[in-house]
């Protein structure tokens, strides 16, 4: 599972080496700033929605990668049945971030008070 931290002003993503390679993605880094509208989802597959360009998905299992629809690039590390962190980008490669985590509502709380 990823490893999300809030930093000197940034949300880090750092992958396992596992999910770099299945969602030809690399770590990320955004600033806070960059940040807009942060949320919690009880299933992560909820908050995925588009076409999958590149990436992996295995039906029930997991989703790692980029999904692609309506103008949107969302960056993608979900487990099925977990909950996951929902965040709104503005002026970012990805418009969106849909990241498993079993403290989402935490970090949710520590991003929304970073934002303000």
């Amino acid at each position: 599972m990823a490893d999300i931290r809030l930093t000197d002003g940034h949300l880090e993503v750092a992958l396992t080496r596992r999910e770099k390679i299945a969602g030809l993605l690399g770590d990320l880094r955004v600033p806070v700033t960059a940040i807009g509208h942060v949320d919690v989802v009880d299933n992560a597959f909820d908050a995925v929605r588009g076409l999958r360009a590149p990436g992996l998905a295995i039906p029930g299992l997991t989703r790692v990668g980029t999904w692609r629809g309506r103008g949107r690039r969302t960056f993608v590390v979900a487990r099925a049945g977990q909950p996951a962190l929902v965040v709104d980008l503005e002026g970012q490669r990805y418009d969106r971030l849909v990241l498993s985590t079993t403290d989402a509502a935490s970090l949710r709380d520590r991003l929304r008070a970073a934002v303000r």
